[in-house]
């Protein structure tokens, strides 16, 4: 699975050893040291992946990927940092981030990480992954990695496509913050079930008519969310 790959990292030595991981794996890489040259390098070609430290000169990590996601940049996004706190962590997955390793790492991890935001999100496998999901005017596609609400197409980052897809081919069932986590895999080990949150919450704002009053995502207090055709639960509660 060979990938056009970014490392934007300015740590000279830290960046020649992920270098030479990646082209070990077979991997086209290109290295960038500061978060200008990583979004000019995003914007020239057609990256698979970043990855991305949060500290660097001229532009940080978290602006990087916060400027990527309003542009609509699809690649795949692996922060790297060294900050270890929960808040930290979850903002650069508020921003769309897809993944988080904190420093120190084990560059066979990051091999790891990095093989698996691959398998999830190049589109070019050739694999048939299901037909195209459906809860009233919401849609999922898995092939193409699509979203839409009433016909009109919605950016997710991959780790929102996966908590959605999820819910989309079981809807009405009620997922665990655990269960949804799981469909996530990789994420770093101190990101804890308010992952899931922070994808819900940037759902609701992507395919709610008003987000704060959900009738798509739903939450249901003291277990976890579940995913309805807003119609659907409306017909049941005039019958009632």
């Amino acid at each position: 699975m060979c990938a056009n790959v970014i490392v934007a990292e300015d740590d000279a030595k830290q960046a020649e050893l992920v270098r030479r991981y990646l082209e070990r794996e077979g991997h086209a890489v290109t290295v960038v040291s500061d978060g200008l040259s990583a979004l000019e390098q995003a914007r020239q070609g057609a990256p698979d992946l970043l990855v991305l430290d949060v500290m660097m000169p001229r532009a940080d990590g978290l602006d990087v990927v916060r400027i990527l996601r309003a542009e609509a940049r699809e690649l795949a996004v692996l922060m790297l940092t060294a900050r270890t706190t929960e808040d930290d962590l979850l903002l650069g997955l508020d921003l769309g981030a897809d993944d988080y390793m904190t420093k120190p790492y084990s560059p066979r991890e990051l091999m790891a990480r990095v093989r698996t935001l691959l398998r999830r999100t190049r589109r070019d496998g050739g694999r048939e992954e299901g037909p195209v999901l459906r809860v009233g005017t919401l849609a999922v596609d898995p092939l193409r990695h699509e979203v839409a609400v009433d016909g009109v197409r919605v950016e997710c980052t991959p780790g929102e496509f996966r908590v959605l897809a999820a819910m989309a081919a079981e809807p009405e069932r009620v997922f665990t913050r655990d269960q949804l986590l799981a469909e996530l895999h990789g994420f770093d080990r101190y990101i804890s079930s308010r992952t899931v949150d922070v994808h819900i919450m940037n759902l609701r704002k992507k395919i709610e008519p008003a987000p704060r009053r959900p009738v798509r995502l739903l939450t249901v207090f003291g277990v976890g969310y579940k995913l309805m055709d807003p119609l659907k639960a409306a017909s049941r509660a005039s019958a009632r």
